[in-house]
């Protein structure tokens, strides 16, 4: 049984100072669960609505009721177990060949929806300008879909980064190349903007290429695509070359 101390602290992990307080954050459903062996997540505890599904003996694993499950998920509907984990060290941060760079990107959902196409694209390395939503945050680990265990996240200062970095600083403007006839060089920094405002000018006079998704369709509705949606469309097109 849960005490009322234990769901105080698990219930204020939505929110970033408190996972920094207590060193920890949560993560949601078996299905993910079951990924964290094999990173360097490291688990507290799990509390389950059905223990014996997850066959963990390394850690405790308590039982609890619906109820208490409603209490400490986040999500609208409750899945199966939450892990209770400790937030990971930040690992060193070395170029990587193809690396996304995210500059003020806020939305939880896109930011989950990145780490998940970096993975699925073999991207290792996100970098992320300091005011970019935290990736421990519950909807980013969701939207994630366990991604986010094998993506280093980091954050850091940009223009001091991308100053000094040796891959070329490429990104989006509507009057660049057509990604359909860019040539993508060896080592690329791929920076994607703020949802509502795009880059900052100081990222934005750092770039080296620019390039553009062209628009196949008459309507003019249709302003802008979705970052995360971009950020799909251009690693497709970058590596079928």
């Amino acid at each position: 049984m849960l005490t009322a101390h234990t769901i105080k602290i698990l219930q204020s992990l939505d929110k970033k100072k408190f996972r920094q307080k207590y060193n920890l954050f949560l993560v949601e459903g078996n299905k993910i669960i079951c990924e964290l062996p094999n990173s360097n997540i490291k688990v507290k505890e799990i509390f389950s609505t059905d223990p014996q599904k997850l066959d963990r003996t390394d850690i405790p694993v308590s039982h609890i009721s619906e109820n208490e499950l409603k209490k400490i998920s986040f999500l609208k509907t409750p899945k199966d177990s939450v892990a209770v984990c400790y937030l990971a060290a930040e690992e060193r941060m070395e170029d990587k060949n193809i690396q996304l760079v995210l500059d003020g990107i806020q939305d939880p959902g896109n930011l989950g929806t990145i780490i998940r196409l970096a993975d699925w694209f073999g991207i290792e390395q996100i970098i992320c300008s300091e005011d970019t939503v935290d990736f421990y945050n519950p909807k980013v680990i969701q939207a994630s879909m366990g991604s986010f265990t094998r993506v280093n996240i980091i954050y850091t200062d940009l223009v001091e980064y991308l100053s000094e970095t040796d891959n070329v600083n490429i990104g989006t403007d509507m009057d660049g190349e057509s990604i359909y006839s860019f040539e993508k060089p060896e080592k690329i920094n791929l920076i994607l903007g703020n949802e509502g405002n795009g880059m900052r000018p100081e990222t934005e006079a750092l770039l080296q290429q620019r390039i553009t998704i062209p628009r196949f369709g008459s309507s003019q509705s249709t302003e802008s695509l979705n970052v995360s949606m971009a950020a799909g469309i251009i690693l497709g097109q970058l590596f079928s070359k």
